[in-house]
């Protein structure tokens, strides 16, 4: 009988050990967070509210971050014809990490009628850690280039971040100043704040 005991004992440890590891953190946390904007355009300011959602899928020694918009935002008095709008965005990099990560998108698949909400396509980069733990994205200004003109939206809620993920920084120290083909998302026009006005 003892034996028996000493048995179901072990399985019931073993089935313990077993739901504590189904129980650990995960990795990355996410939530929509509700971004109050306040856009500049070429014809006043204008206020905006969007949830927006922030993911991150392991690509490689870094993450690709993906910021994507529920709502529209800001709206032009004329209509803006295919591939007329090029968005972009700053994302709030908190935690263990610091800075800003630039993410980038395609232009408007479709027209646009005037005096409607813009659609912001889904906006990507890649985000590389440079140091070990727990990282918070926050959504940052948003920028849309139309026919000539530049709209900036920053948000003025003060929201909270929409992902953390629990990352590791690459070894070996490489450096990696200057390498080609990334679309400045360390360069210096990271902080740098378009201008509005008649061009």
């Amino acid at each position: 009988m003892s034996y028996l005991k000493r048995t179901a004992a072990l399985a019931s440890v073993a089935a313990l050990a077993g739901s504590v590891v189904l129980m650990a953190a995960p990795a990355a946390q996410a939530t929509v967070v509700d971004v109050n904007y306040q856009c500049k355009t070429p014809i006043g300011n204008k206020s905006a509210l969007s949830p927006i959602d922030i993911k991150g899928v392991k690509s490689g020694s870094g993450y690709r971050i993906t910021m994507s918009w529920q709502k529209g935002v800001s709206s032009s008095p004329v209509e803006l014809g295919k591939g007329a709008m090029n968005p972009s965005a700053t994302i709030a990099l908190g935690g263990a990490d610091s800075g800003t990560l630039n993410v980038t998108g395609p232009a408007n698949e479709a027209a646009i009628p005037e005096n409607t909400p813009i659609k912001i396509s889904d906006l990507s980069g890649t985000y590389t850690p440079k140091e070990s733990g727990k990282v918070t994205f926050t959504p940052g200004v948003l920028t849309i280039r139309a026919l000539g003109t530049i709209t900036t939206c920053t948000p003025r809620n003060s929201p909270g971040p929409s992902l953390t993920l629990d990352v590791t920084a690459a070894g070996g120290g490489a450096k990696s100043d200057g390498g080609s083909g990334d679309s400045g998302a360390s360069g210096g026009s990271g902080n740098d704040l378009p201008q509005t006005g008649p061009e």
